[in-house]
């Protein structure tokens, strides 16, 4: 009436879907557009339908696949025995065994490769017949990952492990530095006094022997020490041929009983690097051993190469060359990825290139694999070479080699140790550049000698662990009570390696005596006090 147009009623029928109708394209929709594999199947097993996810998973498009049978589609041969008899016998009995459940098992792509699926099977009935709905979710994805996680569990155990280890080592080197220390020293004097006195020229070779020994033990922890040490890299101007004769003495025993013979080809014109010389050792190393477990496996004759030399570039040049059967092209990429590792179990954890590349790479230089001219492998580490400013730094706790003459001077010491041979030694060396010593066998010891010493001392040498009370709490002391005495102290120690430790002697900044060493040490670090002003 007043003029208003009402909306027609939509008709029903014509290209309105009825409900069913609508259902069944939502529910298409849904299909088609799962994550997850959907195959559905008739009583005979013949694949009727597919949705878009089965055709990435399994390689086959809906159109070559609608028709044929699922056991020829995607059941591995060694599951179709047991898949054929499993439907016959449902189709007879009745009885499900795997409907309504999910179970984890193989299938097979149309390229043949397996893969693991958590499978899932429904039943529908419609009046033309029964039907069933495989659900089936491609696990290699979940596989990886966990198998990713499972390597990346062992290699943190190994890490580990090898922290224990480091923990471990840190007694053990302090264990063997203190007799060690009294075997080099106590041999050193004997040798002198052989030659100052006329005895039989067999006798001095035989110290001699002892002390060649007793150094090269030496060497040994100090470079288990050196790899161990966990603290922030100290650059500095450095030669690279002892570094790696001392790598290789490292592992001398392991490559002489693997029949490993190992050659150097070393530049004796090349200039000194500018590294942590500790991180370099560790990086050498690391290749040796790789090197060597290599060549476990070669038939012929086995050899190592180390060769040194200055590039177009201007850079320091190492290569560690092997004969060994060398890497397959297929890897050479993945080689310095965290984990990867082609040894056997329990052999290697995957993690020695990827340190060593991250090693060189943190001293401004590159570590990759080069052309091996034995037929192996070849790695090539480049490194800076040191010039300017650079050749003049020193590392911490370095002495001057020149012992100045003290005259007649009358010098006291106060050395303070735990171990008396170490103890007499010291006072032994210090006799001989005109020092007279008092001994104390703990820091609450040394308190009383140092409160009550009328004249003061010129030098306090002093362990870092002993008992009652150690070398750092004295330090305090002596700083609280004694100032003029802190710029003569230095401190001997065979627990370097530990972290309370290496803090203290990098905190107090006092040059310190590494076990084990000779008399000629303690001369050159106790060189520079000179006497107290009289």
């Amino acid at each position: 009436m007043n003029g208003a147009r009402t909306k027609p009623a939509r008709k029903r029928g014509g290209s309105r879907l009825n409900d069913l109708q609508r259902d069944a394209v939502i529910y298409a929709a849904v299909v088609d557009s799962a994550l997850d594999a959907v195959i559905v199947v008739d009583e005979e097993g013949r694949v009727v339908t597919m949705n878009a996810s089965a055709e990435t998973t399994f390689g086959y498009s809906k159109s070559e696949a609608i028709g044929l049978s699922i056991s020829s589609l995607i059941v591995p041969d060694h599951h179709k025995e047991a898949h054929e008899a499993g439907m016959a016998r449902y189709r007879a009995t009745g009885v499900p065994h795997v409907l309504g459940r999910r179970v984890e098992m193989d299938a097979r792509r149309k390229d043949g490769t397996i893969i693991a699926v958590e499978l899932a099977i429904t039943e529908v009935n419609l009046p033309d017949g029964r039907y069933f709905t495989a659900n089936l979710r491609d696990l290699s994805a979940a596989k990886a990952a966990a198998a990713e996680i499972q390597r990346q569990r062992e290699a943190l155990h190994q890490s580990e492990k090898l922290a224990a280890i480091g923990s471990l080592l840190a007694g053990v080197a302090h264990e063997l530095n203190n007799p060690l220390s009294v075997v080099l020293g106590q041999a050193t004097v004997l040798q002198e006094e052989l030659e100052g006195n006329g005895f039989a020229e067999s006798a001095g070779e035989r110290v001699k022997q002892i002390q060649v020994a007793a150094e090269r033990c030496a060497r040994v922890i100090r470079s288990f020490m050196a790899i161990a040490r966990q603290q922030k890299a100290e650059k500095r101007a450095v030669a690279v041929a002892p570094l790696l004769d001392s790598a290789i003495e490292l592992l001398a025993y392991g490559l002489r009983s693997n029949g490993v013979a190992v050659y150097r080809d070393y530049d004796e014109a090349m200039p000194e690097v500018f590294i942590d010389p500790n991180q370099l050792q560790q990086i050498v190393v690391n290749l040796i051993v790789n090197a060597n477990q290599a060549l476990q496996e070669a038939a012929g004759s086995r050899a190592i190469e180390i060769r040194t030399f200055v590039g177009l570039e201007g850079k320091a040049r190492i290569v560690v060359d092997d004969s060994g059967p060398g890497i397959p092209a297929a890897i050479q990429m993945q080689i310095f990825e965290p984990f990867f590792t082609t040894k056997p179990l329990g052999i290697g954890t995957g993690i020695g290139l990827s340190i060593s590349r991250g090693l060189a790479e943190s001293q401004d230089g590159q570590l990759a694999l080069t052309a091996s001219s034995l037929g192996g492998a070849a790695f090539e580490l480049t490194l800076p070479l040191a010039t300017g400013s650079e050749m003049k730094v020193e590392g911490v706790g370095k002495a001057t080699d020149t012992v100045s003459d003290r005259g007649t001077v009358a010098l006291r010491a106060i050395v303070i140790d735990d171990e008396p041979q170490i103890a007499k030694l010291i006072a032994e060396a210090l006799s001989r550049k005109g020092y007279r010593s008092d001994i104390a066998s703990s820091g609450a010891e040394a308190q009383a000698l140092i409160a009550d010493a009328a004249g003061g001392y010129d030098a306090v040498i002093c362990d870092l662990r002993m008992p009652d009370m150690d070398g750092p709490a004295l330090f305090q002391w002596i700083k609280a009570y004694h100032a003029a005495l802190v710029e003569r102290t230095l401190f001997v120690t065979g627990d370097a390696l530990g972290p309370a430790a290496g803090r203290f002697l990098a905190e107090s900044g006092r040059p310190f005596l590494e076990k084990p060493f000779t008399p000629a040490d303690v001369a050159r670090l106790v060189a520079d006090f000179g006497p107290r002003g009289r």
